[in-house]
């Protein structure tokens, strides 16, 4: 992974206009069983990006028309019988970007379209079944693009880190993410899983920005603080979940999150590669476009 980024900041450095052009999705991803050392990947780093923020915003929302246009094209393909979606999973530290990035790139596209989950602690209907049965509840249909803030990894994160189940269920719920993320891939949902690489120092000066602006306090939890406490365990966890289940089908991507500016245009581009990629068409009429014109005039 360090490499990975050595790779991606060089290309930051000297591409340029064609470093926009870079594909994001081989500098960011995790490959599958790949050992994570995230305190070797800078929070602050933006591989391939923008050469600065004006640039990032300017990127960014030169990327809503092709990205709008994918997906009234992924919508239109699942009113024929297309099984293709999209589900971005977004995990990360307390102030990582998760609602900024709901916010500033699912902005971008046609909100009757996207299907948005922020998971929250189990409830306690929840808690009577298995770890992914209010997952599974959440699913984008087809033609829909899934946005997940937080995801069934929380199951092996705060999981693991509070100690909330035995370690030996834990362990196997990494095997039972990776099959439940297999069946999916199999029913033609694309899974794009984001891990928002946020340093400690950052975290520190955003939560101080919510304590310090009253109009953001609904936004501040106490309890953030003796999070940050369990930052090692935290970062532990992640580098577990990433190498245990960054699989072909469904890998991880690390993105920087110190620079809100390069998250936005990072996931903006990932959403962008990752549809091309589906490269949805719209489906063909079953009618006579001759008569049903000649019908229509004279009326």
């Amino acid at each position: 992974m360090a490499k990975k980024e050595q790779r991606g900041e060089k290309a930051a450095r000297g591409a340029g206009k064609s470093g926009r052009d870079t594909p994001l999705g081989p500098l960011l991803r995790v490959p599958a069983g790949e050992r994570v050392d995230l305190a070797a990947l800078r929070p602050s780093a933006t591989p391939a990006g923008p050469r600065d923020k004006a640039a990032g915003v300017a990127a960014t929302a030169r990327m809503a028309e092709p990205l709008a246009s994918l997906q009234e094209r992924l919508y239109a393909a699942s009113t024929a019988g297309g099984r293709r979606r999209v589900l971005l999973v977004l995990q990360g530290m307390d102030t990582s970007g998760k609602g900024g990035t709901v916010k500033h790139v699912i902005g971008l596209f046609n909100p009757s379209g996207c299907r948005i989950k922020a998971f929250k602690a189990p409830t306690p209907e929840e808690r009577n079944h298995p770890f992914l049965w209010r997952v599974m509840k959440a699913l984008p249909q087809p033609g829909e693009i899934g946005i997940f803030d937080r995801s069934h990894y929380e199951d092996v994160l705060i999981a693991r880190v509070r100690e909330l189940v035995p370690r030996h269920q834990l362990d196997r719920r990494y095997s039972e993410i990776n099959r439940f993320e297999n069946s999916l891939a199999d029913d033609g949902v694309t899974v794009l899983k984001v891990f928002l690489h946020i340093s400690r120092e950052e975290q520190r000066e955003r939560l101080l920005e919510r304590l310090d602006d009253p109009d953001k306090h609904w936004k501040f939890n106490p309890g953030d603080i003796d999070e940050r406490a369990a930052w090692p365990a935290y970062q532990e966890a992640y580098e577990l979940a990433l190498e245990r289940c960054s699989t072909e089908v469904a890998p991880w991507y690390v993105v920087p999150a110190d620079r809100k500016w390069y998250r936005n245009w990072a996931i903006s581009k990932l959403l962008l590669e990752h549809l091309e990629a589906i490269d949805p068409q719209y489906p063909k009429g079953d009618f006579d476009v001759g008569e049903c014109r000649t019908r229509l005039l004279a009326t």
